[in-house]
């Protein structure tokens, strides 16, 4: 269920107090007690709901309330207070005795700002305004890492010099065909019976690819390669 209204407002006056009201008002205060303020109205003989009345008395006829102008010492306070703690003006009024937090927030809108503006700082950050533009105009742009790319091509493979016959390989001397096709290397052989190997590689950050190709000078050198070596190369 929700909280029940305060006072039937059918039955209640609204507009601005008249001085019998306030006279009435301040009286009762001052022999009762502020009281519940829900039922203060009726005690009271007043035709208001209980929080015209707590306003009225707050804001107006408290005998505690200072008259007259803001001084320059509590604007310096009420400047240092809004910087620390924002449009809390309940607890800014709490540090000025005699005054309302309603009056701060007014004279906060219509005096202190335009000073604050006019003086070249903001009155929301308390800084200069220059400053705060430069601050909030500046931008992070990330960091591109463009691909680096490296070629690497008209490599030549220096025949062998030491003599082995493992796994089958030739005594001769130098390295043959069928020894590279098992050791699964890509090569190509051009006319002049050099072997020769040729490798274009791209790196990059994100993503890289190799691959071994050859070219021979003539139209009769081929590349070969292992099949096992492919598969692996296809998986990178």
């Amino acid at each position: 269920m929700g909280r029940s209204p305060c006072c039937e407002k059918a039955h209640t006056n609204k507009g601005a107090w008249t001085k019998e009201e306030d006279q009435r008002l301040v009286d009762y205060i001052r022999n009762h007690g502020e009281g519940c303020w829900r039922s203060l109205p009726k005690s009271a003989g007043l035709l208001r709901c209980g929080k015209s009345c707590r306003l009225r008395w707050i804001n107006y006829l408290r005998p505690d309330l200072k008259r007259g102008n803001f001084t320059d010492d509590e604007d310096q306070i009420i400047i240092k207070l809004h910087s620390l703690l924002g449009n809390k003006w309940s607890l800014i009024a709490g540090r000025l005795p005699g005054r309302t937090d309603n009056e701060i927030k007014n004279y906060w809108n219509t005096h202190i700002k335009r000073k604050l503006l006019s003086h070249g700082i903001d009155p929301q950050t308390h800084r200069q305004i220059n400053e705060s533009k430069t601050v909030s105009s500046q931008v992070v742009v990330p960091i591109q890492n463009d691909a680096v790319e490296y070629s690497f091509s008209n490599l030549a493979v220096k025949p062998k010099t030491e003599n082995s016959s493992d796994n089958g390989a030739s005594t001769s001397g130098t390295t043959t065909d069928e020894d590279l096709r098992q050791n699964g290397e890509c090569y190509y052989s051009d006319n002049s019976g050099h072997i020769k190997l040729n490798l274009d590689l791209t790196l990059g950050f994100g993503s890289w690819s190799g691959r071994i190709v050859g070219v021979g000078s003539s139209a009769d050198s081929k590349p070969w390669c292992d099949p096992v070596m492919e598969a692996r190369l296809s998986l990178l």
